[in-house]
């Protein structure tokens, strides 16, 4: 299946409260931005090591990010790990907000992905509204994660290809250490795909919020 491309973007932002979240939330555009010639900077605000269980080792998810990463062409440079706590986000509001403006800074991305404004995590809900602080003057688009979001406006689809989706299937595989999740499956990952792909009357597709436009 061959779709349309997509409007060009030299440089995107990925920010991923946790280790996952970007994959889960846009791992499919993610792949069709590189394949198009994007460069994607994935960002990490926290690998949760307070989170892991106690028969794995702290640092698990930094591992299995960066395999999850590689899978979906993202360079290992760009794919960064930050050290804030896990769900101690709301404390910690200011540097984070100061993280996201040496980003902005240092990548100038002219696309911006981050949680939707509606999702529920406290994690989240900083990343997404200190991302619109920082990205303000940016293109922004908040992803689905079903789970957390008490609302969510389809405004803005990407169309897949399945070997998009399947870059995001097998990216997610690689978090073994999440495996135990209900969602955390394939066969998820692509009934929503094709639940997005219906609305748009495509095969598959992910949705996004628009928070900003700048044309």
């Amino acid at each position: 299946m061959k779709n349309k491309k997509i409007p060009e973007f030299k440089n995107v932002l990925v920010l991923a409260p946790h280790t996952d979240d970007g994959e889960f939330g846009c791992g499919g555009t993610i792949s069709k931005l590189i394949k198009q010639g994007s460069r994607v900077i994935y960002i990490a605000f926290s690998a949760a090591e307070q989170s892991v269980r106690d028969d794995q080792p702290k640092d698990i998810l930094r591992k299995e990010v960066k395999l999850a990463t590689r899978e979906l062409g993202i360079k290992e440079k760009d794919c960064i790990v930050l050290n804030y706590e896990v769900r101690k986000f709301p404390e910690l509001r200011q540097e984070i907000l100061q993280s996201m403006i040496d980003l902005n800074n240092e990548f100038k991305p002219d696309l911006v992905f981050l949680p939707s404004q509606n999702d529920t995590h406290q994690d989240h809900n900083v990343i997404s509204h200190e991302g619109f602080r920082a990205f303000k003057r940016i293109t922004m688009l908040g992803y689905e994660v079903p789970w957390n979001n008490l609302e969510f406006r389809t405004s803005c689809f990407f169309e897949l290809e399945e070997e998009d989706l399947n870059k995001k299937c097998l990216a997610l595989e690689h978090y073994l250490s999440q495996s135990h999740r209900n969602y955390a499956n394939s066969e998820f990952v692509k009934s929503l795909a094709v639940t997005r792909g219906t609305q748009i009357g495509k095969v598959y597709a992910e949705c996004f919020e628009v928070i900003r436009l700048v044309l």
